[in-house]
C-alpha cells in the first residue's frame, strides 16, 4: 500500500521545486487528498485555534450534544443509524459575507483568532489553486477565476467536534461523500483519529500530524479538470479514545459561477466529444447537492448534465 502523501511546501523555494510539484500531481490525480507541512501557518497560531476550538466545545457545545443524544436514545442503540452523524458543528462564513457575528457564545479572543486563520488558510488556498493550474498547464490564475462569480468565492469553515462514541460501529461520525465545492483544507487533531478516505475500495486513514494542513479536492475541481482531478469519497470514523477535533475550510465557487470543464483540458474540444462533465451554475448544484450528499456524485453530475439539455432544448 502506497504511503498517504506528504507534500513539503517549503521545498518548491529550491532545487526539489519539480519533484514536488509532480507529487502534487501525483496526489491530485491518484489520491484526491494530501497533507502538507511547513505550509508557512504559524504553529503558534495553530495551537492558539485548537486551544481555543477544543475550550469552545467543552463550554457550549458538549452539552447540547449530550443533550441531542439523550433525546435520540442514542446511547444505547442496537441498529444502525443511517441518517444522522456523531459530531457537534457549526458553521463561520467568511467570503463573501461573514456570519461571525451571529454566531452565539463565541468570545472576542476566539473571533479575532480564526479571523487571522481564515486569512491564512484562504491565501494558502489560492496559491495550492495557482500550483494546480501550473500542473495542469492552465494560466496562473484559472482556477481563482473560474471560482469567482460576481461577489467572489463562497469561503467558510467548518468547525465539528466528534465526542467519544460508545457505539462506533453503529454511527459513523460522518457519513461517506465527496464535497460538493472547490478545495478543501483541513486542520485536524494530531491525536484521535477517524478520518478516512475510500481508495482502490478501500478505507485508508487519513493520518494525524501536527501542525500539518490535508488537503483534498472537491467535485468542481473534478469538473473543471475534465475528470484529471478527481473528488473522493471519505467519512469519518466515529472513536471511544476521545474527542476528535476538525477545522474544514471549504474555498468554492461563487454562488453564480458558471462552472465547466477548461478548454484546454480537452482533448478534441472543436467536437466535444471528449467533454465528460456539464456545464452549469454552481448554485444549482449546490440544491442538488444538499437533497444527495451522501449519494455517489455521479448522479449529480448526470442530473446538470440533463438539466442543461432541458434548458437547451426549451
Amino acid at each position: 500500500m502506497a504511503n498517504f502523501p506528504v507534500i513539503n511546501l517549503e521545498k518548491l523555494n529550491g532545487e526539489e521545486r519539480q519533484a514536488t510539484m509532480e507529487k502534487i500531481n501525483d496526489a491530485c490525480e491518484n489520491w484526491g487528498f494530501f497533507q502538507l507541512v511547513n505550509h508557512g501557518i504559524a504553529h503558534e497560531l495553530l495551537d492558539t485555534v485548537e486551544r481555543l476550538t477544543k475550550e469552545h466545545y467543552r463550554k457550549c457545545m458538549e452539552k447540547r450534544f449530550k443533550e441531542l443524544v439523550a433525546s435520540k436514545a442514542l446511547e444505547g442503540i442496537q441498529a444502525e443509524v443511517k441518517d444522522m452523524d456523531w459530531e457537534s458543528t457549526f458553521f463561520l462564513r467568511h467570503l463573501p459575507d461573514s456570519n461571525f457575528s451571529e454566531i452565539p457564545d463565541l468570545t472576542g479572543e476566539y473571533r479575532k483568532v480564526m479571523k487571522e486563520f481564515a486569512e491564512h488558510i484562504e491565501k494558502l488556498a489560492e496559491e495550492l489553486l495557482d500550483l494546480l493550474c501550473e500542473n495542469l498547464g492552465l494560466e496562473k490564475g484559472y482556477l481563482k477565476k473560474a471560482f469567482h462569480g460576481s461577489r467572489g468565492p463562497n469561503f467558510g469553515t467548518k468547525v465539528a467536534n466528534y465526542p467519544s462514541c460508545p457505539n462506533p460501529k453503529l454511527v459513523k461520525g460522518l457519513r461517506a461523500h465527496t464535497d460538493a465545492g472547490g478545495i478543501i483544507l483541513l486542520f485536524q487533531d494530531d491525536k484521535v483519529s477517524g478520518l478516512q478516505l475510500l481508495r482502490d475500495g478501500e478505507w485508508i486513514d487519513v493520518p494525524p500530524m501536527r501542525h500539518s494542513i490535508v488537503v483534498n479536492l472537491g467535485d468542481q475541481l473534478e469538473v473543471i479538470t475534465n475528470g484529471r482531478y478527481r473528488s473522493v469519497e471519505h467519512r469519518v470514523i466515529a472513536q471511544t479514545n476521545g474527542t476528535r477535533m476538525s477545522v474544514a475550510s471549504f474555498y468554492n465557487p461563487g454562488s453564480d459561477a458558471v462552472i465547466y470543464p477548461a478548454p484546454p483540458l480537452i482533448e478534441g474540444k472543436e467536437e466535444g466529444k471528449n467533454l465528460i462533465y456539464p456545464k452549469y451554475v454552481f448554485e444549482d448544484y449546490m440544491k442538488l447537492y444538499a437533497a444527495l450528499k451522501f449519494q455517489a456524485k455521479e448522479p449529480r453530475f448526470d442530473a446538470m448534465k440533463a438539466m442543461n439539455s432541458s434548458t437547451a432544448t426549451a
